[in-house]
């Protein structure tokens, strides 16, 4: 379906088509596609605008196994738990701060809406579950700063029984605090990926969690330096606002990304030691560019207070234009990788070139569901072939890659049926037909 309405010669046979591989991605070669080779369907689709005979698919059985069973409840927990642990946060915080802490949320909230609404844009492609997401979220806010705080303290009781004298406060805010602070954000990135492979198999994807992780740390942490500089004077609030929040937003955002970036590229492809093992290089450059930023910081205010300033708007700009750039470039990779893979299922028949071209592009999809919507259930249906799309997407790739097993085939099944369910049902609405069941 190149457009709805427009139509071609009915019946015209499919030909192979090679589709443009995008630039981050492991590279799919034949000899791959050869081993993860699928069975064609039994009717093949012809490559019709949708005008060719409705084929009635038996419903199938959503695979599913206990382990699936077992993360969501472990997510749902985890996610419980920071939310009673952020509660509690805001209880303490009530007895330092008083009245005064619904202010400093609110502040801090600012640049938090900023980044959630960027990087949920980002994540729209192929949208991960919501519950991750808060995960995310919740353990930057929570979890990594208590154990930021846990480690610190631990390092400094065994400082003092080694009788190590009190350790300057550059090398805390140039060494301890990236090193310290970048592995706490980011050690839920690799939980994610061992437990929930399926829902991290790219670079957007890490890019989307470690974002979010970093967007949670820096709202607790501005909560903290705001109520600071508010406890010496109104002046001092305003200016750590604006420095903080309006000229510097993007910090820990941008530190914790990278290793999000690096695990990504990993997920699509290697085995499970080799995904952990690429979680080290994204972590020492988000260690870099938080010593690097702080270290800056530190010698510009030695300097002078318009040099930190002028300094932390300018170094601020790059990190932030450079995050911002690497989303762009990653979510077009995600299209282009969606596409690729779906080539695959044209090629031998499960879908339509035509198809492929609707899905796999965003002018596709809007013009795909502003023609769905015009029949009852219609655009309903054209947002489950979007969905199984992204998810066939992410099912090939790992057919490829060889991870799974055979469970993946038996996914893989299962998604190409329910596809097939969405089209006829979609086609049947579109003929004034009774859907079928």
């Amino acid at each position: 379906m190149t457009r709805p309405g427009h139509q071609s010669h009915p019946g015209q046979p499919m030909q192979a088509r090679v589709y443009e591989q995008p630039r981050f991605a492991p590279t799919v070669t034949q000899e791959m596609r050869v081993r993860a080779q699928m069975q064609p369907p039994q009717h093949r689709v012809a490559e019709t605008p949708w005008t060719g005979a409705v084929r009635r698919t038996p419903e199938p059985a959503e695979p599913g196994s206990p382990g699936n069973v077992v993360r969501l409840v472990l997510a749902i927990l985890a996610v419980c738990a920071l939310v009673f642990g952020l509660l509690v946060m805001a209880i303490f915080g009530g007895f330092s701060f008083g009245a005064r802490l619904f202010g400093l949320i609110g502040l801090s909230a600012i640049p938090l809406i900023g980044i959630i609404a960027y990087v949920l844009w980002l994540d729209r492609w192929k949208p991960q579950p919501k519950l991750l997401l808060g995960l995310c979220l919740l353990w930057g806010a929570v979890a990594s700063v208590v154990l930021t705080l846990f480690v610190s303290l631990v390092g400094e009781v065994a400082l003092y029984f080694a009788g190590v004298g009190a350790v300057p406060d550059v090398f805390k805010t140039v060494v301890e605090a990236p090193v310290v602070e970048e592995t706490t954000k980011t050690a839920l990135l690799v939980v994610i990926v061992l437990l929930a492979r399926r829902h991290f198999e790219g670079p957007l994807d890490g890019l989307v969690y470690g974002a979010l992780i970093g967007a949670g740390f820096a709202f607790t942490e501005n909560v903290l330096y705001l109520g600071a500089a508010w406890e010496e004077s109104t002046s001092g609030l305003w200016v750590t606002f604006v420095l903080r929040c309006l000229c510097s937003p993007l910090l820990h955002t941008a530190f914790s990304s990278w290793a999000g970036v690096t695990i990504g590229f990993a997920a699509r492809k290697w085995p499970w030691w080799a995904v952990i093992l690429m979680w080290l290089p994204g972590l020492f450059v988000g260690m870099c560019l938080h010593a690097i930023w702080n270290g800056s910081m530190t010698g510009l205010q030695l300097i002078s207070p318009i040099a930190q300033i002028i300094g932390l708007i300018v170094l601020s700009f790059i990190l932030t234009t450079c995050w911002v750039v690497a989303g762009l470039i990653l979510r077009r990779s995600e299209r282009l990788h969606t596409r690729n893979m779906l080539g695959d299922y044209a090629n031998s028949g499960w879908l339509s070139h035509a198809e492929v071209d609707m899905l796999g592009t965003w002018k596709g999809r809007k013009q795909g569901k502003r023609w769905a919507k015009t029949f009852p259930g219609g655009k309903q249906e054209m947002r489950t072939m979007i969905r199984l799309a992204g998810q066939l997407a992410t099912t090939r790739m790992r057919l490829l890659a060889g991870l799974g097993g055979p469970k993946e085939r038996t996914i893989e099944n299962y998604e190409l049926r329910e596809f097939a369910g969405a089209r006829d049902r979609l086609l049947s609405a579109s003929r004034g037909e009774a859907r079928p069941a």
